[in-house]
């Protein structure tokens, strides 16, 4: 099974839609490994978003994560990177169908709501920036035959 990170960004916590996120994701059938409440630090921002090193917005991005709580969450499931994607919508909220997160609830780029990891690579480095080990459960849920063939 794959895992993907999922970020519950500063500006969903605000606005009061973690439950509603969480609830879309689980919905879908994605499994929870891990997760938690935190503040990110400028150093974990800069790790998660070192891709971005040299570019104009990277400023922005370690500024706008750190600014606020956040959720993150480990999820599992088949396929989890491609559905929790599908489930976020595009990266520019007004490109994305209804239906979606960013479709049903965001406006703007710099204000998207949630990230979700890109590739199964990304995802497994991701999840393991973010949680140890020890605070990862896989575990049986009694409906997943019901989801997973």
């Amino acid at each position: 099974m794959e895992r993907t990170l999922i970020i519950v960004k500063p500006d969903a916590v605000q606005r009061g839609l973690t439950g509603e996120i969480i609830r879309r994701f689980e919905q879908r059938g994605l499994k929870i490994a891990g997760m938690k409440f935190m503040q990110v630090s400028a150093a974990l921002a800069e790790t998660h978003y070192a891709e971005h090193v040299g570019k104009p917005f990277f400023e922005g991005l370690v500024k706008y994560i750190t600014s606020s709580p956040v959720v993150v969450i480990a999820l599992e499931g088949t396929k989890a990177v491609e559905a929790a994607r599908a489930t976020i919508g595009k990266t520019k909220p007004f490109e994305s169908p209804a239906g979606t997160i960013r479709g049903d609830f965001g406006l703007e780029v710099g204000r998207n709501l949630v990230h979700g990891s890109d590739s199964v690579e990304s995802g497994a480095r991701e999840v393991a920036n973010f949680f140890t080990d020890a605070e990862l459960v896989s575990w049986p849920r009694n409906t997943d035959p019901w989801i997973f063939e």
